[in-house]
């Protein structure tokens, strides 16, 4: 039978004045989310005493975690496809298509993406957080693109912590509604908690979280619609979707935020894309970050999948087509 671990930490100079969660975070390879459930049971002693997270370690302070021995997930393997764009031992990276949930919830507890990585990668089920465990990230479930995992401990600190300090970089693809008076710009706008429909993000919250995103136009098309490249410098929960229909450009085909396909059928030059829109057009495209192991810099990149490339390739016949008629 498993027993649980005890691990001890003098606190030096260097971690002075740190609150002790974060003093944790950064000594051990377990997720904040774990260390605060352990901190909340008492599994955290500051000189034999239990100590809130918020706690300001002291110089000399003797710090033990007592590690439980690890539990089940309770996710279901299953031997789901996987676009897999690059794996060693340590971490993986996908290119999840449109559609797919990235991690079971109530009411949808099979057929995930997450349920695939577990089936794929065994030892990914005991990482980080149990109910998302390997993962440090999120997709939407109509949103494509890049996705990464770890498959250890160690790589999971590692990537949490370069996604806690901005050092990952993420590109966009969105097809989204209207022109733009410039061709490149940033939102600078808090998002949090709609203030009434709580199921949605909004730009406007009563209390939120600073979020920016740069943007720039990469063509433009009849509508009319614009194709963007997207780089978001944080990860707030529909971040993209929010900052976009803030600004009076939802992206097409996302209905929660102004941009569903129904807007597709009242434009004449539009109508006939409405069959090929069937989710929000946002693609991951790049993810650059620094394997958690070798240091070395990795890019993980996905062509547009084929229906957001479908749109494109219609789009480009109809302003063909507008081209056309001009000249005649």
């Amino acid at each position: 039978m498993s027993l649980n671990k005890t691990i001890v930490f003098t606190v030096a100079e260097p971690d002075q004045a740190s609150r002790l969660d974060q003093f944790l975070a950064t000594r051990t390879e377990f997720s904040r989310a774990r260390l605060g459930r352990w901190l909340k049971n008492g599994q955290v002693l500051v000189n034999d005493q239990p100590r809130p997270a918020s706690y300001r370690v002291r110089l000399g302070d003797r710090v033990s975690l007592t590690v439980p021995p690890p539990e089940p997930s309770g996710l279901t393997p299953e031997a789901l496809p996987l676009d897999i764009l690059f794996e060693d031992q340590d971490i993986i990276l996908v290119n999840k298509p449109p559609g797919l949930v990235v991690h079971p919830a109530p009411g949808n507890l099979r057929g995930t993406l997450l349920n695939a990585l577990v089936h794929h990668c065994p030892d990914l089920a005991e990482v980080g957080d149990l109910s998302r465990p390997g993962l440090v990230h999120r997709l939407d479930k109509d949103t494509s693109g890049v996705l990464v995992a770890a498959k250890t401990a160690a790589a999971h600190a590692h990537l949490v912590r370069q996604f806690h300090d901005r050092e990952v970089e993420k590109i966009y693809a969105a097809l989204v509604w209207g022109r733009f008076d410039r061709q490149s710009g940033k939102i600078d706008q808090d998002v949090g908690r709609h203030p009434t429909a709580r199921q949605k993000m909004s730009a406007h919250p009563r209390r939120g979280k600073p979020a920016v995103t740069y943007w720039r136009v990469v063509k433009e098309y009849p509508g009319p619609l614009t194709l963007l490249e997207l780089f978001p410098k944080t990860g707030r929960t529909h971040q993209l979707r929010v900052h976009l229909a803030a600004q009076g450009h939802p992206i097409v085909g996302d209905a929660t935020y102004g941009g569903g396909a129904a807007r597709l059928k009242e434009n004449p030059r539009l109508k006939d894309l409405r069959p090929l829109v069937q989710r929000q057009l946002l693609h991951a495209c790049t993810l650059r970050l620094t394997h958690p192991i070798s240091g070395e810099a990795l890019v993980g990149e996905a062509p547009l999948p084929e229906d957001f490339q479908a749109v494109l390739d219609k789009l480009a016949i109809v302003h063909s087509d507008i081209d056309n008629h001009t000249v005649e």
